[in-house]
């Protein structure tokens, strides 16, 4: 068997190799500005991340000293993170897979190539180490080894890579959106709760890195911006230090009345400075003012490139198509069959039926906002929304009908060939054409004007003090959104929204929570232990109208749901879930706490998908 230090450098290896080996996919698609360069010294910004990265290397190096039971190994460690969030914005930006490795959660990592799981690395593990202990000397010293070789490859990276407008915005965009959906959750972490601390820090070097560069344009040609933009950071913290408990702290008023505005300026900034004009592949919309708009984030990211800009032509077949029975075998089952629109998209029932009139393995899932992952299927068995169409096609359970013929019937109806005709240019005689347009009209189906959307941003003022409770409540105490990461609220990992997650929570068989489900899930991909009982993360968007709830469809009732996890998942029930990735312990709710949790959750409803909002959506994105 491979010892523990041999493991971790096996890791560290096949992480920085895969950065490299796949590195095409993550580099971004700088442009060259030569007067851009000219007017900010981008050196000076560089030299602050770099140094950054190298002081926390050198508290590493210190921690690998003093050990993990030294009574100064916090501190030291508190530091090193302090250091790493500095620099966090352009180093993780550069590298995304070792930058999120570095920062990740400690959980053990199962490597697609050779098969093989091997142990949690990075700083949320040190932490855990250092705050909880359980580990040997050599465990532990290992685990600094891997993250300080993780850590040194960013800095080269950084040393590598010149700095410039695109990749500066970008990185200062991406951290944060960080603050909001990870610092402030409890997400990086999970045991110190150095949170707020980290978010100060985060602001603070957000102000430094401005200063350094960009901030001379800015105070010439708007010093209202440049004035105000500094004010907005100076107060956020300040309301920070009003109160760092992570219990008590107000997620939703710090969002609101201060990450939201700083969002904001920061993007007039972006377009006051006239160095770059936001126009890349991403998952954001740049010149949305928050995270929490309409259109903040792009459905195109997310869709296969042969699929991307789909117009309004093809959204419209794709509609026509949706509710079609001819295009299944027995012209018995249409897409709406199973995502009612009047359901918000899903079906209201624990499973539908297959055309055979037998119960489906598992619950149907709405579509609202399904375009927003890198996983579908409750079992995570397609990477993309197109192959999930297809997949139904082919199923002998559902459509059964080859994927690639297209079908006669469909062809019978003049509309369709003048809908595909204009959709698409010409009739194929492939049913590919059927797929892309239903997937536009799919990804065309965003909802994200709820009340507490309207709330958040400021629009309207009728959120309830219990609501705001329940929102707090999700993103502190009850460890919802350290799994539903807003704004999704779903598994899609933020910032980089290139990985979405699959959890092990332990769902039981039926609601007397007596025994565990035997649907083990992703375990099907590769059946390694640790997947057993793995499912995707789902949105909780809309689940006030998509009763019942999880993979089989267990609960009735959302205050079910939040019993489950008050109670600490399968294994607070249990059950025997050596890999859950819920915390085991109880939440310790309250009655009053979980009632606000479920109010805050039926706020977050939105099912309008009209053709106005889509084609809003259109317009702006």
């Amino acid at each position: 068997m491979i010892n523990h230090q041999k493991a971790f450098l096996l890791l560290l290896s096949v992480l920085i190799f895969s950065s490299c080996k796949n590195k095409e996919e993550y580099v971004d698609l700088a442009i060259n500005q030569e007067q851009a360069t000219e007017i900010v010294n981008w050196e000076n910004t560089t030299k602050f991340y770099l140094e950054s990265i190298e002081k926390s290397i050198a508290h590493l190096e210190e921690l690998e000293k003093i050990g993990h039971d030294n009574t100064k190994s916090k501190e030291v460690f508190a530091m090193a993170r302090s250091e790493f969030k500095k620099a966090e914005p352009y180093a993780s930006y550069l590298n995304p897979p070792v930058g999120h490795r570095v920062n990740g959660p400690a959980l053990p990592v199962f490597l697609e190539d050779n098969s093989r799981t091997m142990p949690p690395v990075g700083l949320q593990k040190i932490e855990e180490s250092i705050y909880e202990g359980g580990v040997s000397e050599k465990e532990f010293l290992a685990e600094v080894e891997v993250t300080k070789g993780l850590m040194i490859n960013l800095k080269e990276n950084i040393i590598k890579r010149e700095l410039n407008p695109q990749r500066f915005f970008v990185a200062t965009h991406q951290q944060l959106l960080r603050i909001i959906s990870l610092s402030i959750a409890g997400f990086d972490t999970p045991v110190s709760q150095l949170g707020f601390d980290e978010t100060i820090t985060s602001l603070r070097s957000l102000l430094e890195v401005y200063n350094r560069s960009i901030s001379g344009i800015i105070k010439e040609r708007n010093k209202k911006l440049d004035l105000d933009f500094q004010k907005k950071i100076s107060e956020a913290i300040v309301f920070i230090e009003k109160d760092k408990d992570f219990e008590s702290f107000d997620r939703f008023t710090f969002i609101r009345d201060y990450m939201n505005p700083i969002t904001a300026n920061w993007v007039e900034i972006r377009k006051e400075s006239g160095l770059w004009d936001g126009k890349i592949s991403s998952p954001f919309n740049f010149d949305a003012p928050g995270f929490f708009e309409e259109d903040s984030f792009n459905p195109d990211f997310f869709m296969p490139a042969m699929n991307r800009n789909s117009s309004d032509k093809q959204i419209a077949l794709g509609e026509k198509l949706f509710f079609d029975k001819n295009l299944s075998e027995d012209k018995k089952m249409s897409c709406a069959t199973c995502h009612a629109p009047d359901k918000a998209y899903s079906d209201g029932m624990v499973a539908n039926l297959d055309n055979q009139g037998n119960v489906l393995q598992r619950n149907t899932p709405t579509l609202i906002n399904v375009a927003f992952q890198q996983s579908f299927f409750w079992d995570g068995r397609s990477e993309n929304l197109m192959d999930q169409i297809s997949a139904v096609f082919t199923n002998d359970k559902e459509f059964n009908t080859g994927v690639h013929q297209f079908s006669e019937d469909i062809l019978e109806d003049p509309a369709y060939k003048e809908m595909i005709r204009e959709a698409f240019g010409q009739i194929s005689g492939r049913n590919t054409d059927v797929i892309k347009a239903l997937s536009a009209y799919i990804a065309s189906l965003n909802g994200f004007d709820s009340k507490f959307d309207r709330n958040i941003r400021g629009e309207e003022n009728s959120f309830t003090a219990e609501e705001k409770h329940g929102f707090n409540l999700f993103m502190g105490k009850a460890l919802c959104a350290t799994c539903h990461f807003i704004p999704l609220t779903n598994g899609t990992v933020p910032p980089f929204f290139n990985e979405t997650e699959k959890e092990v929570i332990g769902v039981p068989e039926t609601a007397q929570n007596l025994n565990l489900d035997d649907d083990f899930g992703f375990y099907w991909m590769y059946g390694v232990e640790i997947h057993k009982g793995m499912f995707k993360t789902p949105t909780v968007r809309n689940s006030a109208v998509t009763a019942p709830y999880m993979h089989n469809g267990v609960y009735k009732t959302l205050e079910e749901v939040v019993d489950f996890y008050n109670l600490g998942g399968g294994a607070g029930l249990g059950f025997d879930l050596t890999h859950q990735t819920l915390p085991f312990d109880e939440l310790n709710l309250s009655e009053e706490e979980k009632n606000a949790l479920v109010a805050y959750l039926k706020t977050l409803t939105d099912t309008d998908v009209s053709e106005t909002k889509k084609e809003n959506l259109l317009v702006n994105n």
